[in-house]
Parts: C-alpha cells; structure tokens; sequence
C-alpha cells in the first residue's frame, strides 16, 4: 500500500480528497501547513506528496524547495495542488521542484492517473 501525504489547510478539501484516496487503496497522512509537512515527510517517508501552494506558516512553493534540497526527501515525488489557474503557476510549480502539476477543484480520475503515473515512476528508478 502506498503511503500519499496530503498537505492541506482547508478541513473539507483535506477530508474529501483522504476520503477518496483511501478509498482507492492508498495510506493517507496529513499536514495542514508547509512546515509540517516537512515534519511529516520526514516522520513517515511516504510515497508521494500532494502539496496544496497556499499554505499557512510556509507555503507549498518554499515546502517544495526545502524538501527537493533535502537529501532524504528529495526522491519523494510531489504534486503541486492549486485553485490558481494562472498561465505560469505550472511552470512556477516546476521550477519549485514539484513533478507534477493539477488545479483545484480536484478531478479524481485526471488526479489518480498522475498519482499512478508518479508512483510507477518512482518504482522503477528504485529498481534499477
């Protein structure tokens, strides 16, 4: 079973997205801001991270940065999870070290694809 840690302020959001994806079969933990999130990423080694960008405390594009520069999470593949659509927030989400990108309001199947997609990823380099 692979272990998603949803980092998440917003109570229903995080609800509704754990709900879903547990689910689907996956271990979800949670983090309601950047900082914790490193905090979590560290305690549990999950297998990916959905990391919403407006976070309190530390957002999600300097959460992304300290967890890229960070030698035992930078392996951790992570999407970025945004309600701003702007022409450069995939690109800016990139360049902060995010594998992937998705905008909210969430749509579960285009989501669980590139969730799949990553994790698939993510074993083979471990294999090889």
């Amino acid at each position: 079973m692979s272990t998603i840690l949803l980092v998440e302020d917003n109570e229903m959001n995080r609800e509704m997205l754990s709900r879903r994806l547990e689910r689907k079969g996956y271990r979800v933990v949670i983090a309601v801001d950047g900082e914790k999130s490193l905090e979590v990423a560290r305690a549990d080694m999950p297998d990916l991270i959905l990391m919403d960008m407006s976070l309190p405390v530390v957002d999600g594009w300097e959460a992304t940065r300290r967890m890229k520069a960070d030698d035992a999470l930078k392996h951790i593949p992570v999407i970025a999870l945004t309600a701003h659509a702007m022409a450069n927030d995939r690109e800016k989400a990139l360049e902060a070290g995010c594998d992937e990108y998705d905008t909210k309001p969430i749509d579960l199947p285009r989501l669980l694809a590139k969730i799949e997609n990553l994790l698939t990823v993510a074993t083979q380099e471990c294999i090889s």
